[in-house]
């Protein structure tokens, strides 16, 4: 039962790990939580499921349209709605992603109601591999494939490329990047893109698992703020491991206390890190003095 639950709990720490990896993109660069990450997932795997039910496009095709939806989706909420805030601060910020939030949930709960939909993928979670005494869906291995592979891809990005480096010179000191000619808003634009593409392949990894409905993501949105709490909102490798600590964790309070009441573990967490070390448990803590 334990090496079946570890399983289990790897398998959702991976959507965890990319909710979690989605909210600390943008963290790092502008220092706000983003609250609409989960119904921008959301929205993009109901766009993938319309061109695959409505439009009889292949899957490929209905994928990648999607992450082009998604990209644009984050860019459109950072140009339209965020750079055109007048005197901004993290509140306020905070209050116009909850507010896009509930306009995307709104939107797709007219456009597709509350029927749940069965969402067609090529990997099937019913075709299991046996290993040992537990046992794992394809699905499953190609979630963790899936999250490992983004993971790596992310490394790279961030140590290698021009961008990548912007990236961080902004998040480290926006007016200090500008005067080295570093474009801050298009960059910020490029996180919030970024961000929405990877949150987008943790609602179409999960859509299959779960039910497609308006509600596919709130939960793991929540587990994936979680997660980045855990391990740390200023380190990508800490949030993504803070995932699999979660999901991890989660699965066997479910399996050995409570299944009604697992869903607390979450919460829990995010109370007694932020009591006992705010940073998270693999971000440096930095005191500002004046």
């Amino acid at each position: 039962m334990f090496l079946q639950l570890l399983v289990s709990g790897i398998s959702i720490g991976s959507i965890y790990a990319l909710v979690a990896l989605a909210m600390v993109i943008i963290y790092k660069t502008s220092e706000v939580p983003n609250f609409a990450q989960g119904e921008m997932a959301m929205i993009t795997t109901f766009v993938a499921f319309m061109l695959l039910d409505t439009f009889g496009q292949s899957f490929l095709v209905s994928f990648t349209g999607a992450l082009v939806f998604a990209v644009a989706l984050g860019a459109f909420l950072e140009f339209v709605f965020l750079r055109r805030a007048k005197n901004p601060n993290v509140l306020s910020l905070i209050l116009i992603t909850l507010g896009f939030e509930m306009m995307l949930y709104g939107l797709a709960s007219w456009k597709w109601g509350a029927d749940q939909q069965s969402f067609p993928f090529p990997v099937s979670d019913f075709d299991i591999v046996n290993l040992g005494q537990a046992v794992v869906s394809y699905l499953n291995i190609a979630t963790l494939f899936v999250a490992f592979f983004l993971m790596f891809v992310l490394f790279l990005f961030f140590k290698y490329t021009k961008v990548g480096i912007a990236m961080k010179a902004t998040q480290q000191n926006m007016i200090a990047a500008r005067i080295n000619g570093i474009r801050a808003n298009r960059i910020l634009s490029i996180t919030w893109g970024m961000s929405s593409f990877i949150g987008a392949v943790a609602g179409m990894m999960l859509a299959p698992i779960a039910t497609l409905d308006p509600n596919l993501m709130m939960d793991p949105l929540l587990k994936g703020f979680a997660a980045a709490v855990l391990g740390g909102m200023t380190t990508l490798v800490g949030s993504a491991i803070g995932g699999y600590i979660l999901g991890i964790i989660e699965t066997l309070f479910g399996g050995y206390v409570s299944l009604q009441f697992k869903s607390i573990v979450a919460f829990l967490i995010i109370v007694l890190v932020l009591c006992f070390k705010p940073s998270g448990l693999f971000a440096k803590h930095y005191v500002r003095r004046v």
